[in-house]
């Protein structure tokens, strides 16, 4: 409660209390729904029957719209003034060479990333994917003890271990599921081995690339969009080389825009604006409840799959993936202390930097809260 005789400090009372509660369900459902309308969305587009889009291209597309995005929140912070947004973006980007040149590594890994997504969820289940892209924690975890020698609590030792554990399980069921496709199902004609294959390189890349930008964000000043707008000029150049290199006669042949649909537009929309929603969105939502959203978006991503794309669930599945959503829970409790990965506002404070080494490195919203 508000202590008496301090007018003005309303944050102890109902009505606040209220409003605030209100914002933690809003965020829920916001990375509930951004976090399984992702993955389900990718995997439809790619297992539609017809012309199949690029995925090169669709990943520069998200990083043009994104780097556009910030470009224009960032003229709205300069209040429309566009000699002192020109200066500020001269200064920040050209004149600050080297710190701009700093980003062009997680960049290449991000545009990866990204691009080993689609491959993995081209070739996987969308619940099997969900499931094992949760190994993202254990390598951002692995990470942040080797480069920046961060300490774990036990419970969150155990928690990486059962997330192991249970992805370890699920991925014994689908190999002895395999090959029970009908024959001239559009599952015989994934690989599973190049869709694990291609989600394990991006969760090691995710890690990698979460801990590596948090190491840049200390320190330094810049505002996350400015960052963005950063990520997003090598995001779109080396996004380009790899579709040029990658597919680059087929994209001659047929254009740059050739598939799209309003369906991939719209995941191309949910890959550029989703995250920089939930950038916004997440300083509402503590790292418990980010990682229960985290569990609850395998559940509804799963019980989507039953019925948009035949998924058979069976007990060895639901073991693994209960496992997986206790682990995600169990490693986002607090260690006993505020600064155990939680970034707490401190009254007279602005958020905005002092969460984002937890929002980037937490393990649960790296990419998708900076990149993606």
């Amino acid at each position: 409660m508000a202590a008496a005789g301090s007018p003005g400090s309303d944050g102890g009372s109902p009505a606040a209390a209220g409003g605030n509660r209100q914002l933690k369900y809003i965020s829920l459902a916001v990375l509930v729904v951004q976090n399984a309308s992702l993955i389900l969305s990718i995997r439809y587009v790619r297992t539609l029957p017809g012309d199949r889009f690029f995925a090169t291209s669709a990943v520069v597309m998200a990083e043009i719209l994104k780097g556009v995005t910030c470009l224009l929140l960032i003229f709205m912070q300069k209040k429309g003034n566009l000699k002192q947004f020109a200066s500020f973006l001269y200064d920040s980007i050209v004149v600050q060479y080297m710190d701009t040149l700093k980003l062009a590594v997680p960049s290449l890994i991000y545009t990866l990333q990204n691009n080993l997504q689609y491959v993995a969820i081209s070739n996987l289940p969308a619940a099997t994917f969900q499931v094992t892209y949760q190994l993202k924690i254990l390598t951002t975890a692995v990470f942040s003890v080797l480069m920046l020698r961060k300490s774990l609590s036990r419970l969150q030792w155990l928690s990486l271990m059962l997330l192991f554990a249970g992805v370890a399980i699920v991925q014994v069921e689908q190999q002895q599921a395999g090959g029970k496709s009908a024959p001239g199902s559009l599952a015989t004609q994934q690989s599973y081995l190049v869709g694990l294959v291609a989600v394990v390189v991006s969760c090691l890349s995710s890690g990698f690339a979460g801990v590596y930008f948090e190491k840049i964000l200390k320190g330094s000043a810049a505002s996350v969009w400015l960052r963005n707008v950063q990520l997003g000029i090598f995001g779109t150049l080396l996004g380009l080389l790899g579709m040029w290199s990658a597919e680059g006669a087929a994209v001659a042949e047929h254009g740059f825009f050739f598939g799209y649909t309003p369906l991939v537009w719209g995941v191309i929309l949910n890959q550029a604006f989703g995250g920089l929603l939930v950038a916004v969105v997440v300083k509402y939502a503590d790292n418990i409840l980010k990682g229960f959203a985290t569990s609850f978006s395998i559940v509804v991503s799963t019980v989507a799959s039953i019925y948009l794309f035949d998924f058979h669930l069976n007990l060895l599945f639901a073991l693994g993936a209960g496992l997986v959503i206790g682990a995600v829970y169990l490693y986002s409790l607090p260690k006993g202390s505020p600064s155990a990965g939680v970034a707490t506002q401190q009254p007279g404070h602005t958020a905005q930097n002092k969460e984002l080494p937890s929002v980037t490195t937490d393990g649960f919203l790296s990419k998708s809260v900076l990149v993606n």
